[in-house]
């Protein structure tokens, strides 16, 4: 899990982007489609075409790190290009992580009351 310092923002970059591109290209993708500065500490996540795949790009006071996750089974829930620049919440970020619905995220089991 990505240790995510309160008061982060993470943004997603709605469509699909091409997993081939490193810290660099990601950067630049940061600072042109999403018009943000990709130094300022926030959390950038991005999708490939098949959705299996998502990279998280993260600066912080020590240097830039680039975090990869692939599925083997299944997608990322992500937004359509049509909801422009898209912010969720550093929770809502772990529901991603773990392949969640993290629109709706719901309790599939409770436990029974004893007694």
């Amino acid at each position: 899990m990505i240790p995510v310092p309160s008061g982060v923002r993470v943004w997603l970059a709605v469509g699909a982007t091409d997993m081939r591109r490193g810290m660099n290209g990601l950067a630049l993708q940061v600072q042109e489609a999403l018009r943000r500065d990709p130094n300022g500490g926030d959390l950038y996540v991005f999708r490939g075409r098949r959705g299996d795949l998502i990279k998280v790009l993260w600066t912080d006071a020590h240097g830039v790190s680039l975090y990869a996750k692939r599925l083997e089974r299944g997608r990322f829930i992500w937004p359509s290009p049509a909801d422009g620049v898209v912010v969720i919440t550093p929770a809502q970020l772990a529901y991603l992580l773990e392949g969640i619905d993290w629109r709706h995220p719901r309790h599939t089991w409770r436990p029974t009351t004893v007694g």
